[in-house]
């Protein structure tokens, strides 16, 4: 059973930086898609990003690109997202995923794996 556990989150005010890790146990993930989704009060569970563990490639949410970098660790198992300049938009419970897919997917709903989830808030 594929087990995710995030840490990182925080309290920061905007303009500031925060990264989140989640360390991913269970599987070999060679052939897996992991990253972030993240969910603010009273709105839907968005896609944030994604990294192909195979291959490295990316995906970022348009509303992120340019402030968030994705990474992973393969030797740790674990996929990280840095982030900068974070916007009180940005506030959210930030979760972490992973499947077994070829191609990164933007629907929660493709996802069975997810972790228990990190706050986030950043304060204006």
């Amino acid at each position: 059973q594929v087990q995710l556990v995030e840490s990182g989150g925080g309290l920061v005010q905007a303009g500031g930086s925060l990264s989140l890790s989640c360390a991913a146990s269970g599987r070999t993930f060679n052939n897996y898609v992991m990253g972030w989704f993240r969910q603010a009060p009273g709105k839907e569970r968005e896609f944030v990003s994604c990294i192909r563990w195979s291959s490295g490639s990316t995906e970022y949410a348009d509303s992120v690109k340019g402030r968030f970098t994705i990474s992973r660790d393969n030797a740790k198992n674990t996929v990280y997202l840095q982030m900068n300049s974070l916007k009180p938009e940005d506030t959210a419970v930030y979760y972490c995923v992973a499947d077994p897919k070829l191609w990164i997917y933007r629907d929660p709903r493709r996802y069975d794996y997810w972790g228990q989830g990190t706050q986030v808030t950043v304060s204006s």
